[in-house]
């Protein structure tokens, strides 16, 4: 029995933290694939780089819509049966893609199912767990976990970039499939609801949680989050940071990033192991921001982060024109600032909500964190056609990003703790 992992000095918690970790790992994997897929779809079937980023940004937007309900949902049939539930769904719409022959079908596939699957193992989800599993290194935790996206690129792009020049994108598309669907019996046999079901406090926590009450209907909880969260002034502030987030990492350059490499002369696999090494600097920078998040004021960590990551968009364009040196410049300034913003926002959010309330509100700024993917996406994709060249949006999303840099200033929350208090920590 996986509860047996619980006993001795290794507390349950960190095996849950394990699964979500590679859980976000597959999910961040299947997310990058498409900015593998744009050039192949645009050789192979004719179809426009506008066609292509409108359906991720699709995708994008429902990923990050369903996220509240997801919480919800979660909170009613439980987490282990959602998530197994979704990942296999996941993994399902991966291995019907080298059946597509029309536009549509890539709507349908990418767009929508895909979109709404991988909305149940959103980012959010790392926040929902932190909360529910930990009350110690709560930061480090959700540092961490945050992190596990970038890993996901630096994993599997470079490998299905190779694995599409050299074997083409429908064996790449079946390889990604027997990994996300391998995990399954994995997530089912390891994971579990609460720390309760297991007879364990929190990590961190002086005594057990009370026992929830019976989750309702999804939908009315999911609105009735909203509704008092967006009470607050500080909520819009952080809710628009994650907006300008959005559109200056998955819309812009998680889609657009290899397509701009390749117009500069560099191959799919040069651009795809540039995106892979933002992603290990993600990672450090990730992992790094969650123990900053726990000791600093998160106001100034964010205005630091994008302001930083600002600069560094608006000095994309020109890196293209220096030499390698140029570009590995952007790689690890911007890397180290991409996902460094989950860990201070969700410590923002858990002081405006509180605890309790963290998850379902952190999903609903993700819902708008990617309406601004969506939009960068497809406008990403337009001023392509318009201008012929990514400039100006590259220097549009660096402007968002000094905007949303100053804005953060005015959150009145700063640094601020809400757990209860902590007993003293397992060995």
């Amino acid at each position: 029995m996986p509860s047996r992992i619980a006993i001795g000095r290794l507390h349950y918690a960190w095996i849950i933290a394990a699964v979500i970790f590679v859980v976000a790992l597959l999910t961040a994997g299947v997310r990058a694939a498409p900015g593998v897929l744009i050039i192949p779809f645009e050789a192979e079937f004719g179809w426009s780089r506008a066609t292509i980023s409108f359906a991720i940004g699709v995708n994008l937007l429902l990923y990050g819509a369903v996220g509240p309900f997801a919480a919800a949902i979660m909170d009613r049939f439980g987490v282990r049966r959602t998530m197994s539930l979704a990942l296999a769904v996941t993994g399902c719409a991966v291995a019907l893609t080298p059946t597509m022959h029309e536009s549509w079908q890539l709507l349908l596939l990418w767009g929508v199912v895909v979109g709404l699957a991988t909305g149940f193992l959103g980012w959010y989800l790392s926040a929902y767990i932190a909360a529910r599993w930990f009350r110690a290194r709560q930061g480090v935790v959700m540092g961490v976990l945050t992190a596990s996206n970038a890993a996901g690129q630096l994993v599997f792009l470079p490998t299905m970039a190779w694995l599409t020049a050299n074997a083409g994108w429908r064996t790449m598309c079946l390889v990604l499939t027997a990994i996300v669907i391998g995990f399954v019996p994995v997530l089912l046999w390891l994971m579990r609801d609460r720390p309760e079901d297991l007879g364990l406090a929190p990590y961190g926590a002086t005594q057990a949680d009370p026992p929830a009450p019976p989750a309702g209907n999804p939908i009315t909880a999911a609105f009735r989050g909203l509704s008092e969260g967006a009470r607050s002034r500080d909520f819009w502030l952080l809710a628009g940071s994650y907006f300008v987030c959005g559109a200056s990492t998955n819309g812009l350059i998680s889609t657009h990033l290899i397509p701009a490499c390749v117009d500069h002369g560099l191959t799919e696999v040069a651009g795809a192991s540039l995106l892979a090494t933002t992603g290990l600097f993600a990672f450090l920078g990730g992992t790094a921001s969650g123990w900053l998040s726990d000791r600093w004021d998160n106001r100034f960590l964010l205005f630091w982060y994008y302001g930083l990551r600002g600069l560094s968009l608006m000095y994309l364009p020109f890196a293209f024109d220096m030499s390698f040196y140029g570009l590995s410049l952007f790689s690890i300034f911007y890397g180290l600032d991409w996902i460094a913003t989950g860990p201070p926002t969700a410590r923002l959010m858990s002081g405006i909500v509180g605890i309790e309330r963290t998850g379902m509100m952190i999903a609903w700024i993700t819902v708008i964190h990617q309406v601004g993917g969506a939009g960068a996406a497809f406008l990403g994709g337009m001023m392509r056609i318009s201008f012929g060249t990514y400039l100006e949006a590259f220097i549009l999303s660096g402007l968002l990003c000094i905007g949303a840099a100053l804005a953060v200033l005015f959150i009145g929350s700063g640094r601020r703790r809400l757990e209860p208090a902590v007993a003293p920590l397992p060995a």
